[in-house]
């Protein structure tokens, strides 16, 4: 006669507490896709790049819009190798908004080169080749050069011409203003445009003075064409506008 052995009993606490471990994190997860979703984005420093632009390169990829994945990609690292942008950071505001700072390229201003727009800072080192023209940068004309290398100064013959660039541009962003174009006359003197109306600035003499007077000159001027002469201009004189058709 055969003895029965019993078999013997198997705990079954561990397959629970294995599923309870598996269904706490899949609770958690939902909690975390569903409540860190990203419902706000503050931008910050952009120009050449729009609001959603921005968001679109930070935020791209599998669970791009949530604020614990976006906490752990970007923590303690800064995005380059963007055009026009030296540096962007990221910083977690709340569960549901961000913060994307932008750090853009220093551009005093752009030439039109081989169909493309090429941007330069103040010391006329070309930082930027590009088909997208970028809104509030001047427009260079009057510059000679006949090439052009990413990350080295455009060759003109006056490096000096790239500071008065840069001179000219904050004065018009201290007075409100923003020309369509820089020109460089062959003698160097500056000629600024606007619109239709075309400012002889002449040399850096009383530079300020000219630009200051300008912004009530050209509101009033909205629409015309002609000329105003300020290349002999000196605090207080009279300024005239010679209308063409």
């Amino acid at each position: 006669m055969k003895k029965i052995v019993p078999r013997s009993k198997v705990p079954l606490w561990p397959y629970f507490l294995t599923g309870a471990i598996v269904l706490v994190l899949a609770l958690v997860i939902v909690l975390v896709l569903k409540f860190c979703r990203v419902k706000a984005v503050i931008v910050d420093g952009n120009i050449h790049y729009s609001d959603d632009e921005i968001a679109a390169m930070v935020m791209d990829g599998y669970l791009g819009d949530n604020t614990i994945y976006l906490y752990l990609k970007y923590r303690d690292k800064e995005i380059k190798d963007v055009p026009f942008v030296e540096t962007m950071s990221v910083t977690i505001e709340s569960r549901d908004t961000i913060r994307i700072t932008v750090f853009e390229k220093s551009l005093a201003g752009y030439v039109e080169y081989m169909d493309r727009y090429i941007y330069f800072d103040r010391t006329g080192t070309v930082v930027e080749s590009s088909q997208i023209l970028t809104s509030g940068i001047p427009q260079v004309t009057g510059l000679s050069f006949d090439h052009c290398i990413l990350y080295e100064p455009l060759p003109v013959e006056d490096p000096g011409l790239f500071e008065k660039v840069l001179d000219i541009s904050q004065l018009m962003d201290k007075y409100g203003l923003q020309a369509d174009r820089i020109h460089f006359a062959v003698d160097g003197s500056l000629v600024l445009f606007f619109g239709g109306v075309e400012v002889y600035i002449g040399n850096d003499d009383f530079i300020d003075e000219k630009v200051m007077v300008l912004p009530d000159i050209i509101r009033k001027l909205d629409g015309q064409k002609g000329v105003i002469d300020l290349s002999e201009y000196s605090s207080g004189d009279t300024i005239t506008f010679e209308k063409s058709d």
